[in-house]
């Protein structure tokens, strides 16, 4: 078997279709020429590399919490996607149902973007998603997971990591910020992106320094708790980065089949709901 030919799940990605959903007006970033990518398209690409179901997670450049482009992508397929929407901080359990009930399994929160304060102040929110049964993703960077490590060691809701918890490339596994990220295995409901190696890889691919961040998450968390995501459509890509590459890649990172299994296909299935018909709002 190959990567190529083998059950697969896209843990991270992003639609964007500008031209039917405006980008909000306060955007910081927005997502142009072959950054775009929208619905269709990553449908034929999935259909390219046989990928069969797929996580949109709502981007903070372009929408915030503007989530309309993502739930249409729901709506449209709704076996295949499933969704991770961006909400405000105080959105409350009823949103949260609707949310649910059109394919969102959880809520980003983007301490590498907006800071620790939106997060660690957001109890109330984790709360409401453990109640539930949704998922907070958080996306990190840098020495940030020092800081919040211990507190999200606290919060019931299931979490999941974004990217390997983007370390810092040039300190090591050893850094006091990666070693957060791994003591968080212990808590049990944790669940880490192998995704994202541009976003802290020093060197070009195949991001040959990533790879023990890669493996020591994999020792800590086990694939049980470990996803794969392509990050396409690339955003703010340092380099040309395409998508059969990234699967190659991921092969040579993790060359068993039976983990690359339960990593692409076993634990997605089940964490982000891709076994279970759509819950209803009630």
């Amino acid at each position: 078997m190959s990567v190529f030919t083998e059950d697969k799940i896209d843990c991270h990605c992003h639609v964007f279709d500008p031209s039917r959903f405006p980008y909000r007006a306060d955007a910081v970033y927005r997502p142009a020429q072959q950054e775009i990518g929208t619905t269709a398209q990553f449908v034929n690409v999935m259909d390219a590399y046989g990928v069969r179901h797929a996580l949109l997670v709502g981007p903070t450049s372009g929408y915030r919490t503007d989530n309309r482009c993502m739930l249409d992508a729901l709506q449209s397929h709704p076996a295949r996607f499933r969704g991770i929407a961006v909400v405000e901080m105080d959105t409350g359990r009823d949103e949260l149902r609707a949310l649910r009930a059109q394919g969102v399994v959880g809520v980003a929160l983007n301490a590498a973007m907006d800071g620790l304060e939106p997060v660690m102040g957001a109890a109330g929110l984790f709360a409401a998603l453990a109640d539930l049964g949704m998922i907070a993703q958080v996306q990190v960077v840098d020495d940030q997971m020092t800081t919040l490590g211990p507190w999200l060691a606290r919060q019931p809701a299931t979490l999941v990591v974004d990217h390997c918890g983007r370390p810092d490339g040039a300190l090591g596994v050893g850094q006091p910020a990666f070693e957060a990220l791994l003591r968080l295995a212990d808590r049990g409901n944790t669940t880490v992106k192998l995704s994202g190696w541009q976003k802290y890889a020093r060197l070009p691919y195949p991001y040959e320094d990533a790879w023990p961040y890669a493996h020591a998450l994999l020792r800590a968390f086990g694939p049980g708790h470990c996803v794969w995501g392509s990050d396409w459509p690339f955003l703010r890509a340092p380099e040309r980065l395409d998508y059969g590459p990234l699967l190659t890649l991921f092969e040579q990172i993790v060359p068993d089949a039976e983990a690359r299994r339960q990593i692409m296909w076993d634990t997605p299935r089940r964490l982000f709901g891709f076994d279970q018909p759509l819950r209803g709002a009630a």
